[in-house]
């Protein structure tokens, strides 16, 4: 099997299986646009495991068809790349973590893929320090918003594998006055999960930027908070 023909059997799957009503049902949850096929979970995690059980599939298969995979414009395709490229965790090294990189500026268009890369395969190569913080550092100034949305987004999931929240803090501060929607939206999600673990220094930190960071940051952070709570991290306040 080779990249193109393994690609051209996953998209031939997804015409077959394609569903224009379910195209529709999801498409109000993508303001740039959802070109999709229709397919539901269950019919690309079936899929994901034929390809996984035939004997000619190797990890290498999987990488070189992702690169081919994330540059369709087709949603189900870029997740097969994501579910299939999962699969091979065991495997992940520092380049496949170039690897992933690379998707972003070939083909990762929208915040659901950037959070599900983040929260599958991204926060593997942190805890399994294969990749250190530091590696995600060029990330905040990446010309791909998605990509820089994956930064907190990532952390998230980092929060609960340590008791001192400062050095995430300190590193997504150069995001803090980015200024695309999506970026704002997955700081505010991490510092609202932040808020639910340690209150206080979360706190101490977004009195810090409540003047001067985009305000939906702040809405999505103190989302959780009671009205009171919520008042002393009003703009002049």
């Amino acid at each position: 099997m080779t990249p193109t023909a393994l690609f051209n059997d996953i998209r031939f799957f997804c015409t077959v299986n394609a569903n224009e009503e379910t195209v529709k049902k999801y498409s109000r949850y993508f303001r740039d646009g959802y070109d999709a096929y229709g397919l539901s979970l269950d019919q690309l995690e079936e899929k994901v495991l034929d390809i996984l059980e035939a004997e000619t599939t190797t990890f290498d298969l999987i990488l070189k068809t992702s690169r081919l995979l994330v540059k369709s414009p087709k949603y189900e395709e870029t997740s097969f790349a994501i579910l299939l490229t999962k699969a091979f965790a065991k495997d992940f090294t520092p380049a496949v973590f170039t690897e992933i990189e690379k998707w972003f500026a070939n083909g990762i268009t929208n915040w659901a893929h950037a959070d599900v890369i983040s929260g599958e395969l991204l926060i593997v190569f942190l805890k399994k320090k294969i990749v250190p913080l530091s590696g995600f550092e060029t990330w905040r100034t990446a010309g791909n918003k998605f990509q820089r949305r994956a930064v907190p987004v990532t952390l998230i999931k980092m929060l609960k594998t340590t008791d001192n929240f400062l050095p995430l803090f300190q590193f997504i501060e150069p995001l803090m006055d980015d200024a695309e929607r999506e970026i704002h939206q997955g700081l505010g999600w991490f510092l609202r999960e932040a808020w639910k673990l340690q209150p206080e220094v979360t706190e101490e930190f977004l009195l810090k930027w409540k003047d001067s960071a985009p305000r939906l940051i702040i809405q999505y952070a103190t989302e959780k908070m009671t009205s009171a709570q919520k008042k002393k991290f009003k703009k002049g306040a």
